[in-house]
This record gives structure tokens, sequence and C-alpha cells, in this order.
């Protein structure tokens, strides 16, 4: 997480130079978003994950397809990084008596 706040920070940075440079210049731009925003214990992370909650509850009650699924929300007031979790989750599952042996996962993410 440490590693994703100085990627974050230094991209604002970036991204805050290049707006004041093309200011300077008297080019129209937009404020660029900060992304340090979606770090864990903001007010926008808890504010996704009421409306991932929601999002998830209606559609196991409205869709047919999802209802047969057992979705796992595991939200940024869980520690630990989305990868990690959901590889805990699955080492966890293969130690229960009755794991599928040939079951297989894909887990797909632009940060793998």
């Amino acid at each position: 997480m440490n590693q994703q706040r100085a990627r974050r920070f230094r991209t604002a940075k970036d991204a805050k130079e290049a707006y004041d440079a093309a200011i300077a210049k008297g080019e129209d731009v937009q404020k660029p978003f900060d992304s340090n925003c979606i770090t864990p214990g903001t007010e926008f992370m808890a504010k996704l994950s009421t409306q991932l909650r929601y999002f998830i509850t209606r559609k196991m009650q409205e869709d047919a397809g999802w209802q047969k699924c057992t979705v796992i929300f595991s939200g940024h007031e869980v520690p630990g990084e989305g990868e990690h979790k959901i590889m805990e989750y699955i080492r966890a599952m293969k130690s229960q008596p009755g794991y599928p042996p040939n079951l297989r996962h894909c887990i797909y993410g632009l940060g793998m």
C-alpha cells in the first residue's frame, strides 16, 4: 500500500506541475483528478463500498444470472491488497474437505 500511495503522490505531483505549466502558457485545461482520494480510509472509498454493496445486493435479488453465484465482497475496510485477499481466500478454500482438486481460478486485473 505504501508503494501505491507513493506512486499516487508522485503522479499527483507530476500532474500538478504539468497543469501549472499549461496554465502558465495560457492553455485552457481542466484541473487533474487527484487519485489519492482512492486510498483506503477516505470518504471516496467509504462511499464506493456502500454503492458496491448496494449494487451486489440488488443484482442478486433481481438478476437471475447472479442468483446462483456466491459473491464475496472485501472492501477497503478489510486490510490487505485485493490480489492478496483473493489468494488468501482461495488457499483457505483449498484446505477445506471436499474442495474439487481440479478446480481452476483465473484472476484478471490491470495490476497483475
